[in-house]
């Protein structure tokens, strides 16, 4: 699973805490990436972070609903 977002960004702030939570929850691992330390990831999500994928597939942005995250991390 993995966050996309940037600094100073309180969305990401938030998503952060929730995908801790429902990985934990899951047992599954998690990583963040920064998009703004590469450009190709700047073009494809600046207006969207924070985006969330699960295993390389795009599961939300914006917002993070914890319980469909959580789902999806079981599934």
């Amino acid at each position: 699973m993995v966050l996309y977002g940037r600094r100073g960004c309180h969305l990401c702030d938030i998503a952060r805490e929730q995908v801790a939570r429902a990985c934990a929850s899951a047992g599954a691992t998690w990583r963040e990436v920064d998009v703004d330390d590469d450009a190709e990831l700047v073009a494809r999500y600046s207006d969207l972070v924070p985006v969330v994928t699960v295993d390389g597939r795009h599961h939300a942005h914006w917002r993070v609903d914890e319980a469909e995250l959580l789902t999806a991390l079981r599934n």
